[in-house]
């Protein structure tokens, strides 16, 4: 409508107005007389009802469509050009998620901006944190909303936990004996946690590593004793190791905590899936790896060690796991010693493969920076991270399985607590040899392709012999 034709009609100030669009009636109303905003927003709801009118809101708390969700008629840029609100303000909450919104668009289309996406996610932390705040000192309601739980069957260490995890305060630890536990606040900061989370992971993804949904499926039993990791291989074209690999890391929030490049953790795991990939071993090949790194994190996370170990502990074993076959010739120390292998000369016989394949790994990392997941590291960090996968990986030599076993019941005696490097490595070496004990349509495939692949030695072994003996001049 132009100037003169609004001018003709006389259109008046006033507080509201409603239109109908097929059928629907809006109702607008403005903002209180002072305020001052950049551009005036409103909420506003339809109905197929012509006399249907909505509330108006507090102004700028965004718009919101059929569904609830809320909405803003500002472009992406102009939303999160705005400045963070003080996070206790009454809607902050909503602008927060209006701002998350405008993120997962700028994501979808391939725009985000990582240092947009970290404020924006501190900001939204620190907004369930002063919203579980002020829930926690507003416990007078006596009946629990969510009766769905039952009190008696969460522990109280478990609550404890919750609480000094996600309000940084230990005195709800010391509560009362009498007082009754409330679960409302809690289970919503881990739900939004869940929520923040997830935008990390499709942040990260969208930056470096992109999941297939059937990827995705089969990831959601990463967490299972008898995880199918030959469904994963085939799902990801190949690539099992590349997507366990970077789905624990990402769980564990090590990408995070090291600041581990992620367009160099792509590039190392392509090249370990290569390595794993050289000989084509019917058995020590990238789906072992994967498998052991999948088994590891059962370990820790079943057995309550992630709790006991440090986050660059957690770090040394999943990283020892992706690599301690790497670059696998398919035959066995003894057939290296046999031989009289390069690679039996270089270690003078003494865990001739295990020593292969870290020094195969590291020195991946260190001839190029471009793949050098550990190039944040502090030296500390560096030194100890290294010194704890050597030995992991060392252990996981066959020849040492019963010099593990013994020490570890000796340590088991001890009144002193267990050495973390020797328990490590018997965890990780348990995790290499743990197919026996899952399901048996896996076991029985890791066992075929273990005995082709002692097949294939045999026939070299032979080939070997033969040339020893047949070959002029060479006896």
């Amino acid at each position: 409508m132009t100037e003169r034709t609004s001018k003709k009609q006389g259109f008046k100030k006033c507080r509201s107005a409603t239109f109908s669009i097929d059928g629907f009636s809006f109702t607008i109303v403005a903002n209180e007389a002072g305020e001052s905003h950049h551009r005036p927003l409103v909420r506003f709801a339809r109905s197929r009802s012509q006399n249907a009118l909505c509330t108006a809101v507090t102004p700028c708390t965004g718009i919101t469509d059929g569904k609830g969700i809320l909405m803003d008629p500002r472009s992406t840029e102009e939303i999160l050009a705005d400045e963070l609100p003080v996070p206790d303000e009454p809607d902050a909450m909503e602008k927060t998620a209006i701002r998350l919104r405008c993120l997962v668009k700028q994501l979808e289309r391939g725009e985000a901006s990582v240092m947009d996406l970290k404020k924006n996610l501190e900001y939204a932390a620190s907004v369930l944190e002063s919203l579980y705040m002020e829930e926690t000192r507003r416990l007078v309601d006596p009946e629990d909303e969510l009766s769905d739980i039952q009190s008696d069957s969460v522990p109280s260490e478990v609550r404890d936990w919750l609480a000094s995890t996600f309000t940084r305060q230990r005195g709800l630890m010391l509560r009362r004996s009498e007082d009754k536990p409330r679960f409302r606040s809690i289970v919503h900061a881990v739900q939004a946690g869940i929520f923040v989370e997830r935008m990390y992971r499709r942040t990260s993804n969208m930056a470096g590593l992109s999941y297939p949904s059937n990827v995705i499926t089969v990831l959601k039993q990463v967490d299972m004793w008898s995880f199918d990791v030959f469904a994963l291989n085939e799902a990801s074209g190949d690539h099992a190791l590349k997507f366990v690999f970077y789905e624990l890391l990402t769980r564990y929030d090590l990408i995070n905590r090291f600041k581990v490049p992620v367009s160099a953790l792509i590039s190392f795991v392509d090249s370990l899936e290569v390595g794993y990939s050289k000989y084509k071993n019917p058995y020590h090949n990238l789906m072992h790896a994967a498998d052991v790194t999948q088994t590891i994190h059962y370990l820790l996370l079943k057995t309550g060690m992630v709790h006991w170990l440090t986050e660059l502990e957690i770090f040394a074993i999943i990283f020892a796991a992706a690599i301690h076959d790497f670059d696998h010739t398919g035959t066995t120390n003894n057939f290296h010693i046999q031989t009289r292998s390069d690679t039996a000369m270089l270690y003078n016989d003494r865990a001739v493969l295990e020593n292969h394949h870290v020094s195969a790994a590291y020195r991946l990392l260190q001839d190029d920076d471009e793949m050098n997941i550990l190039s944040n590291l502090s030296k500390d960090d560096w030194r100890e991270l290294r010194t704890l996968v050597v030995e992991m990986v060392l252990a996981t030599d066959m020849s040492c399985h019963f010099q593990q076993i013994k020490a570890m019941k000796s340590l088991l005696q001890q009144p002193e607590g267990i050495d973390k490097p020797k328990a490590l490595s018997l965890l990780l070496h348990t995790a290499d040899i743990s197919h026996p004990a899952k399901h048996w349509n896996l076991h029985h495939r890791w066992t075929t392709s273990l005995l082709e692949e002692f097949f294939r030695q045999v026939v070299t072994n032979r080939f070997i012999i033969y040339f020893l003996l047949h070959w002029p001049g060479t006896c």
